[in-house]
């Protein structure tokens, strides 16, 4: 299942923090010194290149400007930008492999950690060759982004407290739905229930129904029926307002139905004695 339209609903909160640089320095994350242009032609050079629009054409301006500033600290920045266009455009091929080259140059990188180990576990299939390795992927990118998001994400200037910390639970959120999704595929139920649970608790700015589906299933798969009614209820009240999710409410009715079925009829209630 495609899980990356309401990814973006997600992120569109978050597309601020990859903001343009500014001639002293980048606010993406934190460093021990501001990276800048260590000249002026690098900096105006860079500026052209953020300013294109469109995943592959930002994507060409990015390996054009890295190939002209192998050094430069601003590469991370304009991968990140293709990153967010791709996102923007719904090709989770290439957010992957923007979001990688992003890694390659800023490990700790939140968004960046997120949206690749959420690319890899929507994708995940029992058949995929290599799905030891995304497991092990995942794993890596989204526990390291629980890890350091408190110390490698930095928010847009002027955020408020309360900005900060939707901003933050939305990645801790999302990191949680990725390991979840990943241990509910790799048959690991028990495991997946919890981390999808603390995803649903964490993400109250923007409910996303994708961990309530996901998390209807892992309890399914447990016989837990009332627990996974109330989940894919919970999914279904998340897709109501949105055409853009008319699939997941497709299978979200489906389950529920099921769920339904295998909890039979409701008992009757018993008839009041007749008056004397």
């Amino acid at each position: 299942m495609q899980k990356l339209s309401i990814t973006f609903a997600m992120f569109a909160v978050l597309a601020c923090c990859a903001p343009s640089v500014t001639a002293q320095q980048a606010t993406t994350a934190p460093r021990t010194s501001p990276p800048q242009a260590k000249t002026q032609k690098e900096f105006a050079d860079y500026n052209a290149a953020y300013a294109t629009t469109g995943g592959a054409a930002v994507e060409k301006a990015a390996d054009n400007f890295a190939a002209t500033y192998p050094q430069s600290e601003l590469r991370s920045y304009l991968y990140a930008k293709a990153m967010h266009d791709y996102q923007n455009e719904n090709n989770p091929d290439k957010m992957l492999a923007m979001g990688n080259k992003v890694l390659a140059l800023d490990p700790d990188n939140s968004i960046a950690l997120v949206l690749t180990a959420t690319v890899l576990a929507d994708s995940l299939a029992e058949s995929d060759k290599d799905k030891a390795q995304k497991i092990a992927t995942i794993q890596k990118n989204a526990t390291h982004a629980l890890d350091t998001v408190d110390t490698s994400f930095t928010p847009p200037q002027n955020s408020t407290p309360e900005q900060i910390a939707a901003y933050k639970s939305t990645l801790r959120s999302m990191a949680r739905s990725a390991l979840g999704i990943m241990e509910l595929k790799n048959g690991n139920d028990a495991q997946a229930e919890k981390d999808l649970q603390e995803a649903g608790s964490l993400n109250k700015v923007a409910p996303d129904p994708y961990i309530w589906y996901h998390l209807g299933l892992a309890q399914d798969h447990q016989r837990k029926y009332a627990e996974a009614l109330a989940s894919i209820n919970q999914a279904l009240q998340y897709t109501a307002s949105n055409p853009d999710l008319e699939k997941l409410e497709k299978l979200a009715k489906g389950e529920r139905q099921r769920l339904m079925d295998l909890a039979g009829p409701a008992p009757e209630s018993p008839q009041k004695p007749p008056r004397r």
